[in-house]
């Protein structure tokens, strides 16, 4: 039915901000989203809400959003139709390729786009259609490490354990701060209070943190670690627990192999041994381990502070071990891995093809890849370095390396020097003001909502869909259909109806199914399983596709009471699909069918982590640490008026001692310096960061002059990232080490820097150097 706009109404939202995705009830009056509350009748959020959920209609309405495609025309950006830009893009990357070979166009997927349902489903379809090998994504500014130590310990890198919040007895955190990030690679609405209920039932919270953040003040204990050193205290935590005899894997014991061979890599690793280089006394990590080992149910759950750092792929790698040692991993309470409603529906176990890590090299620095990708931190020599394989072409979907990656300086030069690129961004900003072809999609009201990539990481078994709460402007074109046209045009198949993209999906997709003995359609013709599916557009036929032979599925008839997108579509609120279950073996690809504990590139790794007992700095070092604020995400909503001012600022925070012995002022401005260069920003002076450390936020420095983005430009702040040249990896994982990597603080002489330069909506921009 179409919407009524000549009145107030409601509708409901799932959140697209960050990975919590919590249920959103929206006031819409006429065309405009005026108020956001939580859906209380949501399955997994129950009414909670937090101020950026509460904000989506300020960012559905920012007059900064484009609304036309631009297209450069004579060195400078002005506004085009679609189908002029879509043009473009058909002339020059089919050519570019042509001529230079496939390695000569890149892609970038900035983290936004596993919060939409095109950011899900079509970039697969486009990287099949480039055949490029040069993907890079915001895994390797993130979580990359996980997605490592989780192939390599269970074969499949998406095969990631979450922490049974709702059940757990002691949670054991760390670089983690859920308070602020609302949770991060484990989906949970309303984290604090489930910290809160936790502690209420007499459970335990250990929160290790440099900084004494929101979620360390909720906590029964909070340990100051030494920023960078979270594997060198998981070893001696496993350490402990071998020495002691704690050691009790429990119902895993029958698939686990190495536990042998990991007891004498720990063996090294005693908290006497650790102490001094963590910063965390021998006693503290003794009982740790003691009281982890003697809890009923508990988990240890690790994030971005223990992910970039040097030791970030050993580090995930040991908080997995400490739940395989404890019996916690894939048991009630512990840590578990979900299923989600698309997911594979589950199979026999069986060995499986494992995960393998470098099967090619970046071209330049010869990094090897993870899961199909090579370091963001990389690009910009990709593109500068000349030779056969060069970057010469970029296609960046809803992403801003400018300011996510290292030294965005050297990155936003390398960009002015391509010969095409195209963005896939609502906004012009660092990144994308260096596009050939910009291609904005709509607001997030005007698009339908479904998290394949977050269920899978939920604390709690449910599905949900919301479709658009308002229909698109005439102009407009839905994220999915943009690209769609966007796979077309780079294929070959320019100006054929996007639907073709989704067709050619599904007829793949059937044909494997029906020739897959363990499908619930085995032996069945694709056709007519094609014909029956439903939906509006071609991404909600996909979706019907997905649930029908996911794990909850009807099977196309085979379960009559099974999942389809009719059945999801009666339960706007969504369907709970029960708490979250043990799923060993089923969830195992290793060849060897087993969890494989001590890999061998993990093995190989560990005389690094040794090293490090020893890689002590003097007592006056400084370590840099970024921070997370619970009014952003990263770069994205530093523009939107109602999330700004409050903590939410760019700030370097600096402990007492440390600013008293370098000359600092609380407000003053302080110069920091590092490998890539240096950046000059105003002085917090706060006890809530240990001393030798300091701390900026992530994702701002909005300086740059030609970008659109008025608000951030009015409080550009710094970018944290221009103190990294790219140099410091994990090397495993190729991610960058965005956190405790040394500095220089000095009191700073110069005045506060001017804001950017705002170009006005309607007027050519940048021209390219």
């Amino acid at each position: 039915m179409p919407h009524d706009l000549s009145s107030s109404r409601t509708a409901l939202r799932i959140c697209p901000l960050c990975e919590a995705t919590c249920g959103l009830s929206l006031t819409i009056e006429g065309t405009r989203v005026t108020g956001a509350r939580g859906d209380r009748e949501d399955v997994l959020s129950h009414g909670f809400i937090c101020p950026k959920g509460a904000s989506i209609g300020g960012l559905d309405a920012d007059p900064d959003r484009l609304r036309t495609p631009l297209v450069r025309r004579d060195g400078v950006l002005t506004e085009a139709t679609w189908s002029e830009a879509f043009d473009a893009i058909a002339r020059a990357l089919p050519a570019l390729a042509e001529e230079h070979g496939q390695q000569a166009v890149g892609v970038v997927l900035g983290n936004p786009n596993v919060h939409t349902v095109a950011g899900a489903l079509y970039p697969s379809a486009l990287l099949s259609a480039l055949r490029t090998r040069a993907l890079f994504t915001a895994s390797t500014l993130d979580q990359m490490p996980k997605h490592v130590s989780s192939g390599l310990l269970f074969g499949d890198p998406n095969a990631i354990a979450v922490p049974d919040l709702d059940r757990t007895g002691h949670l054991l955190l760390l670089g983690a701060n859920p308070l602020e990030s609302n949770g991060s690679l484990c989906t949970a609405p309303d984290f604090p209070g489930r910290l809160k209920a936790l502690r209420r039932r007499g459970g335990t919270l250990t929160v290790v943190d440099p900084r004494r953040t929101r979620t360390a003040r909720l906590a029964d204990r909070h340990v100051a670690i030494r920023p960078g050193t979270d594997a060198l205290l998981l070893a001696a935590l496993a350490h402990v627990l071998f020495d002691e005899k704690l050691t009790d894997p429990g119902a895993l014991a029958g698939h686990v192999e190495g536990l042998d061979e990991v007891a004498a890599a720990m063996a090294e690793f005693a908290p006497e041994t650790v102490a001094p280089a963590c910063g965390v006394d021998a006693a503290t990590i003794r009982t740790m381990a003691r009281e982890l080992a003697a809890a009923p149910a508990a988990a240890v759950y690790g994030r971005i502070g223990s992910c970039t750092v040097e030791h970030g792929t050993l580090a995930s790698w040991l908080v997995d071990v400490l739940n395989i040692l404890t019996g916690n991993l894939d048991r009630p309470g512990g840590a578990l891995f979900p299923l989600s409603a698309t997911a594979r529906a589950p199979r026999p176990a069986a060995p499986g093809k494992g995960f393998a890590l470098g099967r090619w090299t970046s071209r330049v620095s010869g990094h090897p890849e993870a899961k199909g990708e090579l370091p963001v931190a990389a690009l910009a020599e990709e593109i500068e370095t000349p030779g056969e394989g060069r970057i010469r072409a970029l296609i960046v979907l809803a992403a801003n390396p400018v300011l996510s990656a290292p030294d965005g300086d050297r990155l936003d030069r390398a960009l002015g020097g391509l010969d095409f690129m195209v963005s896939v961004d609502p906004y012009l900003n660092e990144t994308s003001l260096h596009a050939d072809v910009v291609l904005p999609p709509p607001p997030p009201s005007r698009s339908a909502h479904f998290d394949f990539a977050f269920n899978a990481l939920a604390v709690r078994n449910q599905v949900r869909y919301t479709r658009p709460a308002v229909p698109l402007e005439d102009g407009l074109l839905d994220e999915s259909e943009i690209l769609a046209r966007l796979v077309l045009a780079v294929s070959g198949m320019h100006g054929a109806d996007p639907s073709a993209v989704d067709d050619l999906v599904i007829d793949r997709t059937l044909t494997r199914a029906v020739a897959d003995p363990h499908s619930p359609v085995h032996g069945r013709s694709p056709a007519p399983l094609a014909a029956a599916l439903t939906g509006r557009t071609g991404p909600e036929r996909r979706l019907d596709l997905m649930l029908r032979l996911g794990p909850y599925g009807d099977g196309f008839g085979a379960d009559p009471d099974g999942l389809t997108l009719e059945r999801l579509l009666d339960h706007p609120h969504g369907i709970d699909l029960g708490p979250l279950r043990p799923r060993i073996p089923e969830v195992l690809t290793t060849r060897s069918g087993r969890v494989e504990l001590l890999p061998e590139p993990i093995a190989a790794d560990l005389p690094r982590l040794r090293d490090a007992l020893a890689d002590r700095d003097g007592p006056h070092a400084l370590v840099l640490v970024g921070r997370r604020h619970l009014r952003s995400n990263n770069s994205w909503l530093h523009n939107i008026a109602e999330l700004s001012g409050g903590s939410n600022v760019c700030t370097l925070q600096v402990h007492p001692a440390d600013a008293a012995r370098l000359g600092l002022v609380d407000g003053g401005r302080a110069t920091v310096a590092s490998d890539g260069g240096t950046v000059t920003a105003p002085v917090e002076i706060t006890d809530a960061v240990r001393p030798g450390v300091v701390s900026l936020p992530h994702g701002w420095g909005h300086h740059r002059p030609g970008t659109r983005l008025s608000v951030a430009a009015a409080r550009p702040g710094v970018n944290v990232n221009q103190l990294l040249d790219g140099t410091r990896l994990d090397p495993l994982s190729g991610t960058a080490v965005l956190n405790g990597f040394p500095v220089t603080v000095t009191p700073a002489m110069t005045p506060e820097p001017a804001t950017a330069t705002v170009a006005p909506m309607g007027t050519p921009v940048v021209p390219r150097p």
